[in-house]
């Protein structure tokens, strides 16, 4: 008797966000260099950024704007 095979179901196409490519819109967090994570809001990307200072101090980490093609660092300490 044979097994019935069973049918993936058909999967969604990943939309791949390459790291050595700056993104075309949104947000991102550079870390030393490198694209990490895409954010819609700056305020997303500069709490995650925050966050990832918080815990890793020695980090470079800035927000990219893709919009206008501009980064900015996050300090650590926040400023107050």
């Amino acid at each position: 008797m044979k097994k019935p095979k069973i049918e993936a179901e058909e999967q969604q196409p990943r939309k791949i966000i390459r790291a050595d490519k700056a993104p075309t819109e949104g947000y991102s967090l550079v870390v030393d260099g490198h694209f990490k994570s895409h954010h819609a809001t700056v305020e997303a990307a500069e709490e995650a950024g925050m966050a990832l200072k918080n815990q890793y101090q020695m980090l470079q980490v800035q927000v990219y704007d893709a919009a206008t093609k501009t980064r900015s660092m996050i300090e650590w300490p926040a400023p107050v």
